[in-house]
């Protein structure tokens, strides 16, 4: 079956390897078509294209924008404009707002007497600021042992950094892909299943979901595709790719029926 893989991050966002290096890796694995999609910034795209179709992979301009109404409702834009200057206006406003988030969780490790500054993160930051970088911030300081301890320990709701995420709507997310001429997919659908929406999120524009990801199981597909049809939405797929030294999965690309991979290259690469 084809491979292919529309969910990735770079040094831009709280992935841990450049654009280059994320193209060279989706290559040795025999990607057919990519996405990056780093959080809240294109700035990876254009450097990410190049690099994929010299190495003859089909290519999706992308981007990934986090929502306020659950930690990981995250909406995948595709084929965007990303020289529009309305989707780079929401972006930078997005951006400016997880710099204030991330302040926050700060002050408040700070308040809770974790030995952690400003400067031990932001100066971990390329474009856009995340959770991410205070983990990887305490991990370098000895503080935990792994991004992921970091979450669980101090990041995650209920723990003594957490600060609810600021973002906008599902529904403006999706408007505004929309405005930049993209198609919008739910991220990781099967993480966030006490937050679906989809009569709300179609009513607003939403074009597909990631069907195939790494923590769905064989029956989550089955309802997921099920949804997919009753809802006339595309389906994707994504490895959520953050290298190597983020601590998650760090195999790229997946398997996909020929049916799903001809109909997304119809769609995106048109």
């Amino acid at each position: 079956m084809p491979v292919i893989d529309l969910h990735s991050h770079t040094k831009y966002s709280d992935g841990t390897t450049s654009p280059d290096e994320v193209v060279r890796a989706y290559a040795r694995a025999g990607v057919r078509m990519m996405a990056v999609t780093d959080h809240d910034t294109t700035d990876a795209v254009e450097e990410a294209r190049q690099k994929a179709v010299a190495a003859g992979m089909l290519f999706v301009d992308g981007i990934e924008i986090s929502t306020r109404e659950h930690d990981y409702l995250h909406i995948l834009g595709y084929k965007i404009d990303i020289k529009s200057k309305t989707l780079n206006k929401f972006l930078e406003d997005n951006r400016a707002a997880r710099f204030a988030r991330v302040r926050g969780i700060i002050g408040k490790l700070q308040a809770a007497g974790v030995d952690i500054t400003e400067e031990d993160v932001f100066a971990r930051v390329k474009t856009t600021p995340s959770r991410a970088h205070v983990a990887d911030a305490l991990k370098k300081k000895g503080i935990v042992s792994s991004r992921q301890e970091g979450f669980r320990k101090y990041l995650t709701e209920g723990k003594p950094g957490y600060v609810p995420s600021p973002g906008p709507s599902a529904a403006e997310v999706i408007g505004q892909i929309k405005l930049a001429g993209g198609y919008a997919f739910i991220a990781h659908p099967g993480v966030i299943k006490e937050a679906w929406d989809f009569p709300r999120w179609k009513t607003a524009g939403l074009d597909g979901l990631e069907l195939y990801y790494p923590s769905h199981s064989f029956e989550l597909r089955r309802e997921l595709a099920a949804i997919a049809k009753k809802y006339g939405l595309l389906v994707s797929a994504g490895s959520d790719h953050h290298g190597e030294k983020s601590g998650r999965r760090n195999t790229p690309g997946m398997e996909v029926p020929q049916e799903v991979f001809d109909k997304l290259k119809e769609v995106l690469c048109g």
